[in-house]
Parts: C-alpha cells; sequence; structure tokens
C-alpha cells in the first residue's frame, strides 16, 4: 500500500477498527476513510453503494460485524446471521461495483467445525459441523469469505479473507450480557475486587482451551500482509498458542488484584471444547505475534472504561 493511497476502514470505533486505524496512522497513511453509523448505516445498500461510488478507495478494510459472545450469539441468532450477511454483501458487492480492487475480509475463528483437529489449518473449513451456539455468526463470516473468493475467480479481484482468533484489547466490549469471555473475566474480576468479594464466578467448567491476541497485534499482522501486496487464500492470524479458561481467570486475577477464589458454574455452556489456530501460513509470510498474553491483559485492564 502507498502512503497515499485511500484506505476505508469499516467498524472504525469497533476493538478491531480502531486498532487498525491507530496501526495505520503509526505507519504513516494518513488519506483514511471512516464513517459513523450515524454517518453511514452498512444495512443500506443503496447508502454503501454510493458511498463507495463516491469514494473510491484504493484499499478497504472490513472490519464491521454485529459481535458478542455465548449468550448474545444464542439469544440474538437472526440478528447475527442477517445483520452480518447484509454488512459483507453490501460492502463486498458495493466495493466491486465502484471498481476497488484490493480488499481484506476480517472473520473469525468460529467459522470452523466444533471438532476438528487441532491445531486449526486453514484448509479445515467446512468439513464439518459448527458449534451450535454461534452457528449463525459463523455462517455469515463463512459467507464472506466466500463471496471474495467469487468476486476473485469472477472479476479478478484481490479480495483477502483473515481470520483471527479470540481478540482482546483497547475498545472491547465489557456488557456482561454481551461479551467474550476475556473482558467479562476482567470486569467481573475487578468488581468483585472492589466490593471485597471472596470469590467471583466464571462460566463454564474452566476445561475449554482459547487462544487470545492483543488486539494491535492483529492490526499489525493486517497491515503487514497488505503491505506485502499479499492476494493469496485466507489466512489465520493468532500467537499459535492457547490456555484453559481456568488458567485465563487466574490470569486475570493477577492483573487486577483479585486475591478470592474462582468459582466454576457448570450450567453455563463451554461452547467448543478448543480452537487453536495453526499459523503457519502467517509466519512464512513474515509475521509472528508481539504482545505475551499478561502484557496484553495488563494494557487492556489499564485502558477499560470500567475503571474510570
Amino acid at each position: 500500500m502507498d502512503k497515499n493511497a485511500k484506505i476505508y476502514v469499516a467498524g472504525h470505533r469497533g476493538m478491531v477498527g480502531s486498532a487498525l486505524v491507530r496501526r495505520l496512522q503509526a505507519g504513516g497513511y494518513r488519506n483514511i476513510v471512516t464513517r459513523t453509523h450515524a454517518e453511514l448505516d452498512l444495512l443500506d445498500q443503496k447508502a454503501v453503494h454510493a458511498f463507495l461510488a463516491a469514494e473510491k478507495p484504493d484499499y478497504s478494510f472490513i472490519a464491521a460485524a454485529k459481535v458478542g459472545g455465548i449468550q448474545a450469539n444464542n439469544v440474538y441468532r437472526a440478528d447475527f446471521l442477517y445483520q452480518n450477511l447484509m454488512i459483507e454483501a453490501n460492502l463486498v458487492h458495493g466495493a466491486h461495483l465502484a471498481g476497488v480492487q484490493r480488499m481484506m475480509f476480517l472473520g473469525s475463528s468460529c467459522i470452523y467445525p466444533r471438532d476438528c483437529p487441532q491445531p486449526i489449518k486453514e484448509d479445515y473449513l467446512l468439513t464439518g459441523p459448527l458449534e451450535q451456539t454461534n452457528e449463525p455468526y459463523a455462517i455469515a463470516k463463512i459467507t464472506g469469505i466466500k463471496l471474495c473468493d467469487a468476486y476473485n475467480a469472477q472479476y479478478g479481484r484481490q479480495y483477502v479473507s483473515v481470520m483471527p482468533t479470540n481478540l482482546y484489547g483497547p475498545n472491547d466490549n465489557y456488557d456482561l450480557a454481551t461479551s467474550h469471555v476475556l473482558p467479562a473475566l476482567l470486569r467481573k474480576a475487578h468488581e468483585a475486587r472492589e466490593r471485597g468479594d471472596s470469590e467471583y464466578v466464571v462460566w463454564g467448567s474452566g476445561t475449554p482451551k482459547r487462544e487470545f491476541l492483543y488486539v494491535d497485534d492483529l492490526a499489525d499482522a493486517c497491515v503487514h500482509l497488505a503491505q506485502q501486496g499479499y492476494d493469496g487464500p485466507l489466512v489465520n492470524i493468532g500467537t499459535g498458542e492457547d490456555v484453559t479458561i481456568r488458567e485465563l481467570a487466574e490470569s486475570v486475577m493477577k492483573t487486577v488484584g483479585f486475591e478470592g477464589r474462582i468459582v466454576f458454574d457448570s450450567s453455563k455452556p463451554d461452547g467448543t471444547p478448543r480452537k487453536l489456530l495453526d499459523v503457519s501460513r502467517l509466519a512464512s509470510l513474515g509475521w509472528r505475534a508481539k504482545t505475551s498474553l499478561q502484557d496484553g491483559l495488563r494494557l487492556t485492564y489499564e485502558t477499560a472504561p470500567f475503571r474510570q
């Protein structure tokens, strides 16, 4: 990407989009185009197509999505499927109509089968049933990947798909009803410490294993691929290492200074038993994660809005 390229970041107020903007600005990119939801509703096809036709960006990052944790995904199944399908379809087709040649679509590791071999290679896509609790979101993201592949095949576009692992960092969602596991644990442990509680509750058994990537590392990987002009098959983005939910909860306790005990609520769902990405393709392209989980937790906790 040329430093003067016009770059559109969809979803720039979210955790991923804001990290992309920070990384691009740090890299000397100044012609960054963004729109708030009030300025552009990505569910409005006519408005999205008109915006892209007027701006004609040189490169687009699709970081906009309706996201949430296990409970939100399971309860609002229609919303997660419909809204994510519409967002990606409007942005991809609108970009094509506007002549945008290069784009990066950000998916999610939940696209892979629930019980596929570990670590998860990109080739395992569509080789088995999905995790039921977030199946609608996963189906929408799989459709986005295939949509990009189809425009590449039919029209010669360079629309790349990347698959981040579980993300955390600045601008995360800390609403306990809709958040993912890591921000939820940070807030629960903080509030338990503030109240002087002797314990804090963690959903599930604590045995599932998850991989966590600091969001600024994700942004760095995405910009690295864009700068290289990568236009190959989908790429996993992660650390290549995972921890159990129990180990995560213990690291969170250390970060916030909570000295009580953990209580696991086994009546709540565990989700997929394990989701560790194979990141060898990304490593072969010259990138590896830099931020350790402990350092990332500290940086995230320092900026958490519930501390203000």
